[in-house]
């Protein structure tokens, strides 16, 4: 399978981390996509570098504020006195619908607009290293749009909490998104499917309004897991995009049958959609061995839903969402590769 990456990831190296009122190391460490690399080089795959197609992209999914912002945070928060390495918001407007808020000047209340969470510190090298993320996602689409079946996006940091003004849940740019309106530019018809165990609540919230993306998401059921406000079964699209949003919460817990059984409902769904190309926000931190512990999928069970996946015979993009530091997480990722492989006939 063709695979995109870079090293340029680890430029974003977050320390802050907040959960439940205590400061952590971040979960979203360089390391995991080193791990991922590495077993995707001993499995066979050839890995190659992304192209550079500048901002424009980028600026088809984020607003220009909330670019400009990831740009010149860090340059603005350094000059606060007492200011700490990462800009990290401590106030966040309301959006009460009465008296609608105002954008800030100020670089404080600019975090607090754009980072939705604790989970998003802005390092030094932030922008940076998700900007070389995003075009992984736009090289690896473009590997599809030039004629191959399949390609592999091994993005760093993930992307599919990202809204098109905020940051949330380790995501900066929302990689998948990004990737599915770049295969718009020739198929009038996509289709989003994730699978990692957080709902991918900023791709919906991109294409809510939208029918010719459909996005389909499988995750622990947030009424007790992140993101809590987003990804319940109800939420189906607003005005041209209603019906075109499927969420299939499961329980925290949750292993392999029934998480392949919602694969098999999501993948009808899709085929009634009947798109031309298909985006895979492959989150593998449904692991039994993830640290988040949202549910327990097995090696196995990767490459089962993989394989399903595969069959469908749509030109596919994978995106690299979740998957933290566990003692599987390479194996997983080379089942879910090999299955879809597999899948393919």
């Amino acid at each position: 399978m063709q695979i995109i990456h870079t090293d340029r990831h680890a430029l974003h190296d977050p320390k802050f981390f907040l959960v439940r009122g205590e400061k952590r190391q971040s979960a979203e460490q360089p390391a995991r996509a080193d791990i991922l690399l590495a077993a995707a080089q001993r499995a066979g795959h050839a890995i190659a570098p992304p192209d550079d197609f500048g901002l424009a992209p980028i600026a088809d999914i984020h607003t220009p504020d909330y670019l400009d912002f990831l740009q010149v945070a860090q340059r603005e928060w350094r000059l606060l006195e007492g200011a700490g390495a990462e800009v990290i918001p401590n106030i966040h407007p309301a959006h009460p619908a009465h008296t609608p808020p105002t954008y800030p000047r100020s670089i404080v209340g600019r975090a607090g607009w754009h980072q939705v969470d604790g989970a998003c510190p802005i390092g030094p090298h932030t922008w940076d290293g998700v900007y070389a993320g995003a075009q992984v996602a736009v090289t690896t689409a473009q590997r599809v749009l030039d004629g191959a079946r399949e390609a592999y996006a091994l993005c760093r940091p993930p992307g599919h909490h990202a809204y098109a003004d905020m940051a949330g849940g380790f995501c900066f740019l929302n990689n998948t998104a990004i990737a599915a309106q770049h295969l718009r530019s020739r198929y009038r018809r996509v289709a989003i499917l994730d699978v990692d165990v957080h709902h991918g609540n900023g791709t919906q919230g991109i294409f809510y309004a939208r029918s010719d993306v459909l996005t389909v998401s499988i995750h622990a059921d947030p009424h007790g897991f992140y993101p809590f406000f987003w990804g319940h079964a109800h939420e189906r699209g607003v005005g041209a995009g209603e019906g075109f949003n499927l969420n299939l919460p499961l329980p925290l817990g949750t292993g392999d049958a029934p998480w392949l059984a919602a694969g098999e409902r999501a993948i009808e769904h899709i085929r009634r959609f009947a798109p031309e190309v298909l985006v895979v926000a492959l989150g593998l931190d449904a692991s039994e061995s993830d640290p988040l512990q949202g549910m327990k999928i097995t090696p196995a069970g990767f490459g089962r839903m993989a394989a399903k996946i595969g069959a469908m015979g749509l030109p596919t993009v994978l995106v690299q969402e979740g998957g933290y530091l566990g003692p599987e997480l390479g194996d997983n990722l080379v089942s879910f590769l090999d299955g879809f492989l597999k899948g393919r006939g």
